[in-house]
């Protein structure tokens, strides 16, 4: 099941909520990891739209919930405004709001993006077959390691890439780490960490969806893999 909530709009549209958030992260004394606000925004937002046009869908608007104060927003705005830049989206609309009667001693921040998806583009169950080849683009990181190691994170616009291609299914990576995802992905198959082998750790947290999972037949494999570089990390399955 992917991360989103999938709303039936008409008969033929329905409307797609992906949302991140992130706490103790920003520029608050006792924020666990120490950086601007717009890094903050900018990878809660990559989060919530790989999550949307994972699910083939098309944005169309942001909402911000800022917990970091007053002086904190137009950073915030800043992040997502660089995350749409990005992606050639800079016409979509942000909103949001602010909790100033409060202040919080750690940093909050939470994000949404709403898309519109056709009923017959979204599909929440994919099979795996002999045919199906599985990668990883981009690298599991978290906390400082997303700054030390930038390199390393697929960027925003090859997940957008990516997800536009005939035939490939993408589902961003949080938390849960590769594997935890990759066993929601697939209705007919659950895989254990005997079971598949790839460069990368399996079981590590991928914070701010740093890397995502493509699925794809083997004939798209070439495409994919010039497209993605030295991001892509082929998965194999025993």
């Amino acid at each position: 099941m992917r991360d989103v909530l999938v709303i039936p709009f008409s008969p033929e549209e329905s409307i797609v909520i992906a949302s991140d958030n992130s706490g103790g992260i920003g520029l608050k004394k006792d924020d666990v990891v120490a950086v601007p606000y717009e890094i903050v925004s900018y990878y809660a937002f990559r989060v919530a739209m790989m999550e949307c046009i994972a699910a083939s869908a098309i944005p169309f608007s942001v909402t911000l919930q800022n917990f970091c104060g007053d002086d904190a927003w137009a950073a915030l705005t800043a992040g997502i405004e660089k995350g749409l830049s990005e992606l050639g989206m800079a016409h979509i609309p942000l909103t949001g709001s602010t909790e100033s009667n409060f202040t919080l001693k750690q940093s909050a921040v939470g994000i949404s993006v709403m898309g519109r998806v056709k009923n017959n583009q979204y599909d929440d169950e994919l099979l795996c077959t002999d045919q199906t080849e599985i990668a990883i683009i981009g690298k599991p990181l978290v906390g400082n390691e997303v700054i030390e190691q930038e390199e390393a994170v697929a960027p925003l616009s090859l997940c957008k890439r990516i997800c536009d291609m005939p035939e490939v299914n993408v589902l961003p990576v949080g938390s849960k780490g590769i594997l935890a995802e990759l066993n929601m992905l697939f209705s007919n198959r659950t895989f254990t960490e005997a079971s598949i082998s790839c460069e990368l750790d399996l079981l590590r947290s991928s914070g701010p969806a740093t890397c995502f999972i493509a699925v794809f037949p083997s004939y798209r494999r070439g495409e994919i893999e010039k497209a993605a570089g030295g991001c892509f990390h082929k998965l194999f399955v025993k």
